[in-house]
């Protein structure tokens, strides 16, 4: 029996996310204090995953300690953190070149953690979309920084890896507790690094604030939020290419707002990262899951792992 497509609204949620995250590097040159990349990731989370914690009273239990080290790790600590030292590292876009491999990398995953056997046409959208950010971010103006390339590809390897296991471990408990858990431990694990690293932050500004509180409630809490639901409700590999639309709207932001053009070649890649997007959704039908969180496992379930 063939698994039902996700719904037209649950695609465009999910999509929601890497929009909102692609208005990252903007706000990071723009808004937020420099030299810091480690401790701005960590500030972007922690606040309010302990806020929602506090809020929610609720703490993971059993087994589900250690899936929210590894899925906070991953998803929150390691990609933020990685995702802001590309920022400050490359100019414009470039980072997004590098990321755009997380499709190829969530097919792979999907492939040997979930069974999914990849179809031709999402190993197509994914190769497509990655050529795609390629034709958008990549001119002859830009700048390879090494560390800042290595930065980005490390961080969509975190992110990919985390989604197919944010898949793979669907949560007992409502998805805006799911969500606070990966912030909170995320954030908490990322701190201290960052204060070790790059010290203390010693001077804040009413700009950096606003941009700490956007990328806190939107970027972050309500992004990551739409995007847990997505995985839930979607094929791995379908929500994988909606992260695609990230680069496309950090160009549009850069075109816009921050006097940069768009060469017919950028257009091109704009044109085929959003057939790829297309395609990406049309090439895998999603798994037969219900409209809402799961229900949570008995006692005994949530201890032993039988979740």
């Amino acid at each position: 029996m063939k698994a039902p497509q996700g719904s037209p609204s649950d695609i465009l949620l999910t999509a929601l996310a890497p929009i909102s995250w692609g208005t990252t590097y903007a706000v990071a040159t723009e808004f937020l204090p420099a030299g810091h990349p480690l401790f701005v990731a960590s500030m972007r989370s922690l606040p309010i995953g302990l806020l929602l914690i506090v809020g929610l009273r609720k703490l993971p239990q059993g087994v589900w300690w250690w899936r929210m080290l590894v899925l906070g790790g991953l998803n929150i600590g390691i990609f933020q953190a990685l995702l802001f030292v590309a920022a400050y590292r490359l100019p414009g876009g470039v980072a997004a070149t590098a990321g755009a491999v997380q499709p190829l990398l969530v097919v792979l995953f999907s492939w040997l953690i979930l069974s999914e056997r990849p179809g031709r046409p999402s190993v197509i959208a994914a190769i497509a979309g990655f050529i795609g950010v390629g034709l958008l971010v990549l001119g002859p103006s830009a700048r390879l920084d090494g560390v800042g390339l290595l930065a980005a590809i490390a961080g969509a390897f975190a992110m990919g890896l985390g989604t197919v296991l944010t898949k793979r471990w669907q949560p007992p408990v409502p998805l805006i507790v799911f969500t606070a858990w990966q912030l909170a431990i995320g954030g908490l694990l990322l701190l201290p690094v960052a204060l070790v690293v790059e010290g203390p932050l010693t001077e804040l500004s009413r700009t950096n604030l606003w941009g700490f509180i956007y990328l806190g409630l939107i970027g972050t809490a309500l992004a990551y939020a739409l995007w847990f639901r997505g995985i839930q409700r979607l094929q791995t590999s379908a929500v994988a290419a909606l992260g695609l639309l990230s680069p496309v709207v950090a160009t549009l932001i850069g075109y816009l707002f921050l006097q940069q053009t768009l060469t017919p070649v950028q257009l091109l890649g704009v044109a085929v990262v959003l057939g790829s997007v297309l395609l990406g959704q049309r090439a895998r039908q999603a798994q037969p899951l219900h409209h809402c969180c799961p229900c949570p496992p008995s006692p005994t379930q949530a201890v032993d792992g039988r979740v």
